[in-house]
């Protein structure tokens, strides 16, 4: 599948300070691409030399075949940009919010009125099109910048913290969006900290750290990396057994309590499940839940950011 976005040796230098140390990915067309890290990684930094804000110091990258540096104009055509705080214009009504970026990325009348009214409707804001955007919620102008960053047709959509903070009903209804306008081809470049929707948005995710990209992969495979992060989770009709009783159980690394649940972390969950069955049937301790859970998105990134204390699967 062809490239949408290439990145070589992208760095960036501040004085002494380098923010981005040589990063390099690729993110195929038609793909839900999610950039993760955590404050003061680089993801802002990267990301603002993708869309021709800031110039790199090193390296290249190219948008859709067009060199960030060499082409700037040409690269940002293909983009629309959805950043996390919502610069709506608050004097303009919704629907000349929409219509000026329209005209600035010159779409012609009859389509921009067109697409206009399209996009109006599928966010919700038609009822709202003539009020001034300085009235609107953060939600509704989260989905005023969505509608005015789509109007030009972008090949490729840059999400900064599209949800952040958002309602319920808001933060879902930009992700539907997003998956339905993915599954017609729109490539999408997502940063967020929500682990939860980058694992159900992402058919792949980055992770940078101290300015290096500490994995890429899909959100199945990051999560196999992380053995000691397996764990079994069991909790108990009345008293449980002793903490040092568990602690015995082969192969159990280490022991975490959550209310009246314990999670048994270990590299052989099926093991240690099968033992805790037979401690409870000889102490006569009677079961209420047990379970095996493999690592979530969330621990992965904890792990690779923090050092995670555990051992990477070969």
């Amino acid at each position: 599948m062809a490239a949408a976005i290439q990145v070589h040796g992208l760095t960036r230098r501040f004085g002494d300070l380098v923010a981005v140390d040589h990063v390099g990915f690729s993110v195929s067309e038609g793909e839900v691409f999610g950039f993760l890290g955590p404050n003061g990684a680089g993801k802002t930094t990267t990301v603002r030399m993708l869309t021709g804000v800031l110039d790199p110091t090193e390296g290249t990258a190219t948008i859709q075949g067009h060199d960030i540096c060499a082409e700037p104009l040409a690269a940002r055509e293909h983009l629309g940009i959805v950043p996390e705080e919502a610069n709506v214009y608050l004097d303009l009504s919704v629907w000349r919010n929409v219509m000026l970026m329209a005209e600035l990325h010159g779409v012609p009348r009859c389509r921009r009125v067109e697409e206009g009214e399209r996009l109006l409707g599928l966010l919700g804001l038609g009822e709202r099109r003539k009020q001034k955007a300085r009235g609107l919620s953060k939600g509704l102008r989260q989905r005023l910048m969505l509608c005015s960053a789509l109007v030009s047709g972008p090949e490729l959509l840059f999400l900064d913290e599209p949800t952040s903070g958002l309602d319920v009903q808001s933060a879902r209804l930009i992700r539907q969006v997003v998956r339905d306008l993915n599954g017609h081809g729109l490539t999408v470049f997502l940063t967020t900290h929500n682990m939860a929707e980058a694992e159900e948005m992402c058919d792949r995710v980055a992770i940078i750290n101290e300015g290096r990209i500490a994995a890429i992969d899909t959100p199945d495979q990051l999560r196999q990396t992380v053995r000691a992060s397996q764990y079994v989770e069991v909790s108990f009709e009345g008293p449980g057994p002793q903490e040092a009783a568990l602690r015995g159980l082969p192969e159990v690394e280490r022991l975490a309590r959550q209310g009246e649940r314990m999670l048994l972390y270990t590299r052989r969950p099926g093991r240690t499940a099968v033992a805790l069955a037979d401690l409870a049937d000889r102490e006569g301790l009677e079961v209420r839940e047990l379970r095996t859970c493999t690592p979530s998105l969330e621990d992965v990134f904890l792990f690779l950011t923090r050092g995670g204390g555990g051992e990477k699967a070969p």
